[in-house]
């Protein structure tokens, strides 16, 4: 196997005859290599013709070379003809670039090859999308070209640290003697929080498979059979609906499970490997030291408004993150009736979001605008002037002085601040309370960039109320533990049960989900039924499993993080389509492959299948 910088030579190849395309990679050539004669194979990136001299940028997926032609050479006329992204082979000798024109930004730049030979490997059609340069093209042309699209600098780099990412996840995990498996792809539906993707069985018809919406009764069932530390890098399919944070179709998380653990346990096994990922791939930016903050869901949801918050919004006053927070009591009897008559409900809140440095009417003006857009009746706001006492804005002339200097009080604002409010009942206004954080961090310049922020959110609910079913549902895992175990879903109230469930949060993003599993047979019915779900819907949806307790099982928990969005946060993409090799659009179309595609009559007659596709 040959590495960049190793001359290149077929197998049984004696020293001194040259490999039939290359003996160096682009990317090999230095000071070193001055006047030896090369072959070098490639695309043709960039091409530039100076007064008859071609000047041509060879490109492979090891770097870039600059090769020089000249009208004397016997390679010249065919040059001429070469065009971006043509497959060449080029003879010639090393040599140092001319005094001036060296490039030290790039790894080869301080030598050129003078070419003596050129050959055409596989030349190219007019292209529809430019390789050379990262300008903006259209996602179906990206898409539908992708093969393209990923010789382009940045996307090819993006899918190397991928590469290396998962690379590195393999090696952390068995350092901490972790043994990596592989589940099966072919399994049972289950209904664990998302449409199944279903695959028809020929050999029982009219029976059918799903592919795994996660390896979550697997893994749990390799604990049952003693293999105490399993990981591997998994791939999930879940059928769901378009979201801009998860790829269409498919997505790829570092999966892991351990045996006689609790909670604290799984935080000490997982911070070194994610923590050790973004310092190796963070180019240099802070990474939250271990142990990381452990923040409570009800907490994140008060202060941040979201159960992913983005740790990097810092307060300049106090240094600390930006948190919102509860000033009903500064509004309860106030002469503004508007939040003081929602506050006849005691299920209503009024919230105040800072805004440090945000204290000018037009700053004011711009959010509750921005509000309006969000489908809000607008954006009620205090600010206080430089120079000036007391707090201005409608809403301080109508509370009046005291009642607006102990809200400023409360929340450590300075002259120069604003604060903006949310009002009525918090779990319906909560997302928009924590979007408004976010916008001021934004407009303001309050997210230090130069961060990755990472935090454990704990203690999350078991249940939640389905306000569309008008049931009691799972909130997060089904598998979890309940904290109280079978006393607490016997005796409490199902929606004041907290979990044994925890999430990893980086900069506003969710990017591993775990818990302690309910391993008590008797544990698991009980919590099912409390979901709507009678005994013998565990038996027949989890009966591997459930059989499995029955036979003496350790107590044991786990989680998952997302491959695709860590590597999309370490190289700073916008999309985690920039960071997947073949991924389909947000219509969950593969426009490269054309699929999904029609079955032919023929398929569907092994299958026994009808189709019985709705009218257009």
């Amino acid at each position: 196997m040959c590495f960049p910088g190793q001359i290149f030579r077929a197998a049984g190849q004696k020293e001194g005859f040259m490999h039939r395309y290359r003996s160096h990679t682009c990317g090999a050539l230095g000071e070193s290599e001055v006047g030896q004669e090369v072959r070098l194979s490639g695309w043709c990136h960039r091409i530039r013709d100076h007064g008859g001299l071609l000047f041509i940028d060879l490109r492979d997926h090891y770097g870039l070379t600059q090769c020089v032609i000249d009208p004397d050479s016997k390679a010249f006329k065919l040059a001429e003809t070469l065009r971006s992204e043509w497959v060449v082979r080029m003879d010639g000798k090393a040599r140092l670039r001319p005094a001036g024109t060296e490039n030290r930004d790039l790894p080869t730049g301080l030598i050129e090859v003078y070419v003596t030979d050129v050959e055409v490997l596989g030349p190219a059609k007019e292209l529809p999308l430019q390789v050379f340069g990262d300008q903006p093209f259209p996602e179906e042309t990206r898409l539908t070209y992708r093969f393209l699209d990923l010789r382009r600098e940045t996307l090819h780099n993006n899918i190397m640290t991928r590469v290396k990412v998962i690379d590195a996840m393999r090696q952390k995990m068995k350092a901490q003697g972790f043994n990596e498996f592989a589940t099966p792809i072919l399994t049972a539906s289950s209904p664990e929080g998302a449409r199944d993707f279903l695959v028809p069985s020929r050999i029982h018809p009219g029976k059918f498979y799903a592919l795994p919406q996660a390896p979550q009764q697997y893994k749990q069932l390799l604990m049952m059979a003693g293999f105490d530390r399993y990981f591997q890098i998994a791939p999930c399919f879940r059928d769901e609906d378009p979201r801009a944070d998860r790829l269409p179709g498919e997505f790829y998380q570092l999966d892991l499970e351990m045996s006689f653990v609790e909670q604290e346990d799984i935080f000490a096994a997982v911070e070194p490997g994610i923590g050790g990922i973004f310092r190796e791939f963070g180019n240099g930016k802070h990474v939250t030291p271990s142990p990381w903050p452990r923040i409570p869901y009800a907490t994140s949801m008060a202060k941040y408004g979201s159960d992913k918050p983005d740790l990097r919004i810092i307060n300049p006053h106090t240094k600390a993150p930006l948190e919102m927070a509860d000033v009903s009591e500064r509004f309860r009897g106030s002469n503004f009736k508007v939040f003081a008559r929602i506050l006849e409900d005691a299920k209503n809140q009024v919230w105040a979001i800072p805004a440090p440095n945000g204290g000018q009417r037009t700053f004011c003006d711009r959010m509750n605008s921005w509000a309006q857009g969000e489908g809000q009746p607008g954006l009620g706001y205090m600010f206080w002037r430089e120079g000036e006492e007391g707090a201005a804005g409608p809403i301080a002339n109508n509370i009046g002085p005291e009642r607006a200097e102990a809200i400023r009080a409360q929340l450590g604002l300075k002259a120069g601040d604003a604060c903006f409010f949310a009002a009525g009942d918090p779990d319906k206004f909560v997302k928009f309370a924590g979007a408004a954080r976010i916008k001021v961090g934004q407009d303001l310049n309050l997210i230090d960039e130069n961060r990755y922020e990472l935090a454990w959110i704990v203690d999350f609910p078991m249940f939640e109320y389905n306000e569309e079913d008008k049931k009691v549902d799972f909130s997060h895992n089904p598998f979890s533990m309940p904290q109280g175990g079978m006393d607490a879903l016997t005796t409490m109230d199902p929606l004041t049960i907290k979990a044994f469930q925890y999430d990893i949060a980086c900069n506003g993003f969710e990017i591993a989900s775990g818990g302690i599993r309910n391993h008590n047979p008797d544990a698991m019915v009980k919590a099912f039924e409390i979901a709507g779900y009678g005994e013998e819907t565990v038996i027949e949806k989890f009966g591997g499993m459930y059989r499995a307790f029955q036979y003496g099982s350790p107590p044991h928990g786990g989680m998952a993080a997302g491959v695709d969005r860590i590597v999309m946060l370490l190289v700073g993409a916008q999309n985690l389509r920039e960071v997947a090799l073949f991924p389909m659009n947000q219509q969950a179309l593969d426009l490269l492959m054309g699929a999904p595609a029609e079955a032919t009559p023929k398929q569907l007659r092994e299958l026994s299948l009808r189709v019985n596709a709705p009218e257009k």
